[in-house]
């Protein structure tokens, strides 16, 4: 416990601010979402403003750009369903519908197109490494143009 004493501005901005945290068995791994600030982008609008699939679609562009920042140039970021025999979606685009439904566009590893429309009570994602497809050239990074789409918003 802090012997420090606040402001009531900054009691206020600490309630508002979310909390995460991340602990790892390798002392030396990779910062995390958790472990990093917010971008300012995330940031600007309080918590409490979001609806829970605004918030859930932030989050998840986050997470989904630090998973790709870790991959090699043979593979692209896929979705494995979690509870569910579906398999994985290889993910080309995300999205919100408020106040509750976070959408995910895609293809599965047969190039077939899929789409998955969730409720955020229901949100679990399993990000998975897919190797990319082949003559595609580059791999696609998802997470880096979500990300520049929420600096642009």
């Amino acid at each position: 416990m802090s012997d420090a004493i606040e402001t009531t501005a900054e009691a206020h901005e600490a309630q508002a601010m979310p909390r995460a945290h991340a602990v790892h068995a390798d002392p030396r791994a990779r910062p995390t979402c958790e472990d990093l600030p917010l971008p300012q982008a995330v940031a600007k609008t309080p918590v409490q403003n979001k609806s829970p699939a605004e918030w859930a679609y932030e989050r998840l562009i986050l997470y989904i750009k630090n998973f790709e920042e870790q991959l090699d140039n043979e593979h692209e970021v896929a979705m494995g369903f979690t509870g569910a025999d579906a398999g994985v979606i290889r993910i080309e685009g995300i999205g919100y519908f408020d106040p509750d439904i976070v959408t995910f566009y895609g293809s599965d590893p047969s190039g077939t197109k899929t789409q998955l429309i969730q409720h955020v009570t229901q949100l679990n994602v399993m990000l998975r490494a897919l190797p990319k497809a082949q003559g595609d050239g580059a791999p696609k990074r998802i997470g880096f143009r979500l990300a520049a789409d929420l600096e642009a918003e």
